[in-house]
């Protein structure tokens, strides 16, 4: 209903940020061929208690209880035939996939199929670029993207049982969907593990974008909540390695571009409209810091984004002599440029293993804990460009 309803959506959207993000969605592909030739090849389960368990087998049901140990929202199923039919089914999964809302996608049975870690990973990335908010879990996949968690612990006995990296990714999938955006997983204990094959360079392995467990004699948790990106380029800031850091910035993303669709698109794409939505995206950054999500000391502030408009209107036409003002206001068609700097919000320390002694840091100073400490990097130009798509 226009724009005055946008403000009412933001504010909602706010509120709930934290409960939503901890109702993570859970997508995995499971090839089994219990059920060979049904029609039905995708299932959604609320809670583990609604699975048939004739419907798959022991392997796969093992697979599910994993994922269902870290109380995801939600786990969508998609069935990939087994034998010479699996390629085929596998691709039609993935197409099945693509128009789903979901969060983290994990693939526990790809051991067998390890040339396709690379081109799941890229399928992965592919989808981020073209501005979904998917990520997954992978074993032994250095992709070097904030979407991907390289999973790199082996030997993970629980009870009589011994899990690659490969089939414990259900597991980590369905503990990250369960955390909020104000808890981190770092340091997250799996209580139901007995052993781990320990790296003998976490911190090595760390900084080389591995999401790994370590055993510190008493339990197994995880060593520090990080995804696989470590060489960092281009608008890629060091916070970014960070799977929290990440899952904040989808939400919002999701949540910005849901008003938008929702209460934008089909209104005069004037100054004035402009300026209206930019003040519903500042009540809804406004909102994450009185929830926690963001630092309320720093500025979280969205703004038409000149260069961006600058950028677009040279190559129509000579701006040579516009003002910032007057790029500022001037018509972009079926276009909206947003830029926003914000900051998130840490809390508590941020502990990781060294040499054996934990040490609480930021920026490689030693500081005392704080109820909520602010993250070392911030977010410029988050919300880089919108279209308006039915102007």
């Amino acid at each position: 209903m226009g724009l005055p309803e946008i403000l009412i959506e933001f504010k909602t959207k706010a509120q709930t940020a934290v409960t939503r993000s901890q109702n993570g969605i859970v997508a995995v592909i499971l090839e089994d061929s219990t059920k060979v030739g049904d029609e039905n090849l995708s299932y959604t389960y609320n809670y583990e208690a609604d699975i048939v368990k004739s419907d798959w087998t022991t392997t796969n049901l093992d697979y599910l209880n994993k994922i269902f140990l870290g109380k995801p929202k939600r786990v969508l199923v998609e069935r990939a035939e087994t034998g010479e039919d699996f390629k085929k089914s596998y691709n039609a999964a993935l197409a099945r996939l693509r128009n789903k809302s979901w969060n983290w996608l994990t693939f526990p049975g790809l051991e067998p199929h390890k040339d396709l870690t690379e081109e799941l990973q890229n399928w992965i990335i592919a989808q981020r670029a073209a501005k979904k908010t998917f990520k997954a879990v992978l074993p032994c996949s250095a992709a070097n993207n904030e979407g991907i968690v390289n999973f790199s612990s082996s030997g993970i006995k629980v009870g009589a049982k011994t899990y690659s990296a490969y089939e414990y990714c259900a597991r980590i999938a369905g503990l990250l969907a369960g955390l909020s955006m104000t808890e981190s997983a770092t340091y997250q204990v799996l209580s139901e593990i007995d052993s781990i094959t320990e790296s003998l360079t976490p911190d090595e392995d760390i900084d080389e974008g591995k999401f790994i467990l370590i055993n510190d004699g008493e339990k197994v948790k995880v060593a520090r909540g990080v995804n696989s990106l470590h060489i960092l380029s281009g608008d890629k800031t060091e916070d970014m390695k960070k799977i929290k850091i990440i899952e904040g910035m989808d939400l919002m993303r999701d949540d910005i571009r849901s008003a938008f669709e929702n209460n934008y698109i089909g209104i005069n794409n004037s100054y004035d409209n402009k300026v209206m939505f930019v003040a519903a995206i500042n009540q809804y950054f406004d909102g994450l810091v009185r929830e926690g999500v963001l630092y309320g000391d720093a500025e979280n502030t969205a703004d038409i984004d000149v260069n961006a408009q600058r950028d677009w209107l040279a190559q129509k036409y000579d701006i040579s002599e516009y003002s910032d003002e007057q790029i500022r206001k001037a018509k972009t068609g079926s276009y909206v440029f947003v830029t926003a700097d914000i900051t998130f919000c840490n809390r508590g320390f941020e502990i990781f293993y060294k040499y054996g002694v934990r040490e609480a840091v930021n920026n490689g100073r030693r500081k005392k804990a704080s109820r909520c400490r602010k993250s070392n990097q911030r977010y410029a130009r988050l919300f880089l460009v919108e279209q308006q798509y039915l102007l």
